[in-house]
């Protein structure tokens, strides 16, 4: 969704010579900037692959990715409390048939990246492009390659075991869809997909309903999660702890842990609708009665709340969600309590997995929760309830989440970190700032690390300076941009975006750079010297795009 979900915009085929990413009107300035002084890829790498063979050393009372900081520099100096950036690859990097698609200009950029000072970029390993010829038959060649080019760049890899489809969001410029073999099974079974009290299916994601079930060819979902990413650790065992520094486990629809309580997918809901319960396949509504007999109420469990409205509506016009709705009753705090928890439990057994494959490669875990902030300033938190976030002015829905990572050692990785709360709609409720407070919070209380996204294609000053000052009082960890296509390599948005990434890396020692580059590093945006016999990497990107 388009406050949430990341933007996947395409990255696009290389350069007509005409482009206006070259060639700027005669009257105009040449634009430029300067960026820092980049280590060779060789020398970086092989400081980085030499401190993964040296001898364990006891382990510093420092965090997850500040550790992976010092070992990509080898064991020398830190980045002085800086945070380190991250950028999201196009959605189709890796194409439907498993491999890398514009190669050439994927290079080019990477290098780009690499002189601005990028730490490096995230990419999804898309469960339908991986495991789509069979149960069991996994495809890592185009990852591998993609591997291989990041290492030769110098840059690190986020890796997402994205176990979602990709296409029926804002953005969604390609589709991914589950595995064929899966589809099969959800023709046969619909059941297992989420479904709302319309009886409409969301083919996004498995329905945790079902986690424990063998519906899947003879194995659970879990299961063939645990399968994908046990071949993944195999496949890439020589990487993972240097150049795939961490591995984000997709826990729901887009990759988040959450319902698919708000799919854009032929106008079902938009923004700032309050979504709906994604409770009504057969195996959520048998987990919901048997809870309800648990609880001395057997009539709890006949279905989800009645009064709940619909997609598009607000909290005000439904009987469960309004200031004093059902969601405040006995039967609200029971139903959103299963709601929540089952969503808890999902996570939980998704990430026990990954971390008993993951444990001992170096490589960080890590989780996404949705940064869903409209209609936060109510008292019920609508949206984020029907997402299966328990969060309402009475009842803290984050902390439970931060302490089943902590239990599991992975970063909460949260979103829109860019947003203002005078930049929302007043109509809607907003506030993303204080969600960000909130969770970051829940975050610090389970002393688990906390990293963050832009939740939306942003190239102004006034997003990056807020996600500077969020990153500096919130004490990120990380920060992963969204996202590598032709705009951000274009005049302005280039230069502004490396004077962010020196700020965020510096630790805010810097704030902005000059518009003219005074120190000779031949990196040009919107205009390339033709004069010059020898083009750097960051030209041949922006050439490129």
């Amino acid at each position: 969704m388009a406050l949430t979900l990341r933007s996947s915009t395409s990255f696009l085929s290389p350069l007509d010579p005409s482009s206006k990413l070259l060639h700027k009107p005669e009257d105009a300035p040449p634009s430029c900037v300067a960026v820092p002084q980049a280590a060779p890829a060789s020398t970086r790498l092989r400081a980085l692959r030499a401190a993964a063979q040296a001898p364990p050393a006891p382990p510093p009372a420092e965090l997850l990715h500040g550790q992976a900081q010092q070992a990509h520099a080898g064991g020398g100096e830190p980045r002085r409390g800086g945070v380190p950036v991250y950028v999201m690859l196009p959605l189709d990097t890796v194409g439907p048939g498993g491999q890398v698609l514009r190669a050439r200009a994927l290079a080019a950029s990477l290098m780009a990246l690499r002189s601005a000072g990028v730490e490096g970029v995230m990419v999804d390993v898309w469960w339908g492009v991986v495991e789509r010829d069979g149960p069991g038959r996994y495809d890592w060649e185009g990852y591998a390659e993609l591997v291989r080019m990041v290492e030769r760049a110098g840059l690190r890899l986020q890796m997402v075991m994205s176990f979602h489809q990709c296409g029926g969001n804002v953005g969604d410029s390609c589709n991914i869809p589950l595995p064929s073999w899966v589809l099969e099974e959800v023709s046969d079974n619909p059941d297992i997909v989420y479904t709302d009290s319309s009886g409409r299916r969301n083919p996004e994601y498995i329905s945790l309903g079902c986690d424990t079930l063998p519906v899947l060819k003879g194995r659970t979902p879990v299961q063939v999660y645990s399968d994908y990413m046990r071949s993944f650790r195999d496949r890439f065992s020589g990487y993972l702890g240097t150049v795939i520094a961490e591995v984000q486990v997709g826990l729901g629809p887009c990759g988040e842990l959450r319902y698919p309580s708000y799919p854009e997918a032929n106008g079902t809901w938009h923004f700032p609708g309050i979504g709906e319960f994604q409770c009504y396949d057969k195996y959520m509504r048998a987990s919901l009665r048997a809870a309800a007999v648990a609880a001395g109420h057997e009539n709890w469990g006949t279905s989800g709340p009645h009064d709940a409205g619909e997609y598009k509506q607000f909290p005000e016009e439904t009987g469960f969600f309004r200031r004093d709705g059902t969601w405040s009753t006995e039967y609200g705090h029971f139903f959103l309590n299963w709601y929540s928890g089952m969503l808890l439990e999902h996570g939980d057994r998704v990430l026990a997995a990954a971390e008993a494959i993951f444990r001992g490669t170096g490589a960080t875990l890590s989780a996404k929760v949705a940064g869903i902030h409209w209609h936060y300033r109510t008292r019920s938190h609508a949206a984020e309830l029907t997402a299966g976030y328990y969060n309402t002015r009475r009842h803290a829905g984050y902390e439970p989440i931060a302490r089943m990572l902590a239990r599991h050692g992975a970063v909460l990785n949260f979103t829109c970190m860019e947003m203002k709360d005078e930049q929302q709609p007043g109509h809607a409720g907003c506030s993303p700032e204080l969600l960000v407070q909130q969770v970051r919070a829940a975050a610090r209380n389970a002393r688990v690390e906390f990293a963050g996204e832009n939740a939306l294609e942003r190239y102004d000053e006034q997003a990056f300076a807020q996600v500077a000052s969020t990153a500096a009082s919130a004490g990120l960890s990380a920060f992963t941009y969204l996202r590598m296509n032709r705009n951000l390599f274009d005049g302005d948005n280039w230069r502004r975006f490396v004077a962010f990434v020196k700020t965020m890396t510096d630790g805010g020692a810097r704030t902005a750079l000059p518009r003219c580059d005074t120190g000779h590093s031949d990196l040009y945006v919107g205009f390339l010297d033709a004069a010059k016999e020898r083009r750097a990497p960051e030209a041949e990107a922006a050439a490129a795009l």
